[in-house]
């Protein structure tokens, strides 16, 4: 099980790290490979992502309300990639996701919440199959981060680890699949309309975007997915 990490010095950390004042994030070139970003990435455990991401220019809150995608633009500017918002993975092959954990009483931890992939676009999940589709391509190759929520308050939150992901597992890949082609059947036969977050085992269709009464849909991996890929179930 994961435990509970200790917290570096911030000083230290924005030393090791290469920032110095407001908008100045590691010069580095856009495109990288996973394990050179993985090591990159690894400076960053036990280090305070909100003080690196104010550091660094990212927008934290936005009037009373928190910007939700602060902690991932936080690691794309250390890594020195441009947001992206894209149906393709973030650095062409491989997809970069960051995920909140909790403290458990005994020091372990747990997934917070479930994980947003990719948007669904009705019309392209209805042509294509798991293996063309996108949210394929996000999950095949993936870096994801784990940082530690502390309250909604958001004044601190740890980098707790970082975990390359290939979705190689049979039987992992046969159950997301699964999920994939019943969200297509749902899609083909009765409507975009008439997908539910209740459908999926590991991977749920959900409503994205602002307000109850949003119309767009996103696939979600379910808090037993996250789990899996970080290695704490």
């Amino acid at each position: 099980m994961m435990k509970a990490g200790r917290r570096r010095d911030k000083t230290l950390c924005f030393t090791q790290i290469g920032i110095r004042y407001v908008g100045s994030p590691i010069a580095l070139p856009r495109s990288m490979d996973r394990a050179e970003a993985l090591a990159r990435i690894k400076v960053l455990v036990g280090c305070d992502l909100v003080a690196i991401g104010m550091k660094s220019g990212v927008t934290i809150w936005k009037g009373n309300r928190i910007n939700k995608g602060w902690a991932g633009h936080t690691i794309e500017r250390h890594l020195g990639l441009a947001l992206n918002s894209s149906c393709s993975p973030d650095f062409g092959s491989w997809e970069l996701k960051v995920v909140p954990v909790q403290a458990r009483t005994n020091g372990t931890f747990k997934v917070k919440e479930t994980m947003a992939i990719t948007m669904i676009n009705a019309v392209d999940v209805a042509a294509k199959e798991f293996p063309e589709s996108h949210l394929f391509l996000k999950l095949q190759r993936m870096l994801v981060v784990a940082r530690v929520f502390e309250s909604q308050a958001e004044t601190r939150s740890l980098c707790h680890l970082v975990v390359e992901f290939d979705l190689g597992d049979q039987a992992l890949y046969s159950q997301i699949k699964a999920d994939y082609d019943r969200v297509r059947d749902v899609i083909r036969t009765k409507g975009f309309t008439h997908l539910s977050g209740t459908m999926g085992v590991f991977v749920q269709p959900r409503t994205k975007g602002a307000g109850h009464g949003s119309t767009s849909r996103a696939f979600y991996a379910r808090a037993r997915l996250v789990a899996k890929i970080l290695g704490i179930d």
